[in-house]
């Protein structure tokens, strides 16, 4: 058995892998992390590796100690990808975006996929039918758009997030929905639309915390899957295992 940790600017996620199954998924605060472990652990005891992805800012320390109780394993730029990396400043690119081109890469291949992780940011990756890294995009998410527009202006209020009732906003709470939902919907249609018009044999992969909230109201065809990223991080280290 495999836990898989991914440590995002927000919040950890974590899921207990048995080969290809995720068996059981988990999602915590950063301050909660050793604890959590613990319990995990606790309850599932035919664990012997913990794989871990970080781009927030929880020390390797807190994971090493746990290393009496099983294997730690951090991956990185370092690591085999299934793909070629043709970034232009590949040492830049966060390992969480390899993770998810490795696992669109290995769960489809010979096709161009496009994977959209909707997340603090919402980023895009694009890897090619001939497994080739090709760059994406990266734009603020839903969180990090209403509160840029209550932290950069004088009176706009920070508000949660929730369906606009409709496109045209009668108050000024609800311009705010509209412009944040129904402009980052658009934004995403729009990069897909542009995809599809260079690229045929098409998959897009939408994942992240946002999910669910997105997916509904995308026109275009998407494979949505909240666990891509966790998913993908364990079929990058079975490939790790494999080419070593």
């Amino acid at each position: 058995m495999i836990l898989a940790i991914d440590v995002g600017n927000t919040r950890i996620k974590a899921a207990v892998f048995e080969g290809d199954i995720l068996v059981e998924n988990f999602v915590f605060v950063k301050n909660e992390l050793q604890k959590n472990i613990h319990n995990i652990l606790k309850k599932y005891k035919k664990i012997t590796d913990l794989v871990v992805s970080s781009v927030g800012d929880v020390e390797k320390q807190s994971f090493l100690e746990f290393e009496n109780d099983l294997k730690v394993h951090f991956i990185s730029h370092e690591n085999p990808f299934p793909f070629i990396n043709c970034y232009a400043t590949p040492k830049t690119l966060g390992v969480d975006r390899m993770i998810l081109a490795a696992g669109a890469t290995i769960q489809f291949p010979n096709q161009n996929r496009l994977v959209i992780d909707a997340g603090t940011c919402v980023t895009f990756d694009f890897t090619d039918e001939n497994n080739n890294y090709l760059g994406g995009a990266i734009t603020p998410g839903l969180r990090l758009r209403y509160e840029s527009l209550h932290n950069y202006t004088a009176k706009l209020p920070l508000l949660p997030l929730e369906d606009p009732k409709d496109l045209i906003g009668k108050s000024t709470s609800e311009s705010i929905h509209s412009g944040v939902a129904n402009g980052l919907v658009y934004e995403i249609d729009g990069f897909i639309d542009e995809y599809r018009a260079r690229y045929s044999n098409f998959i897009i992969i939408l994942t992240g915390g946002d999910t669910e909230f997105l997916a509904k109201r995308l026109k275009n065809t998407i494979f949505a899957n909240s666990n891509f990223l966790l998913e993908s991080l364990n079929q990058t280290f079975q490939y790790k295992i494999k080419n070593d």
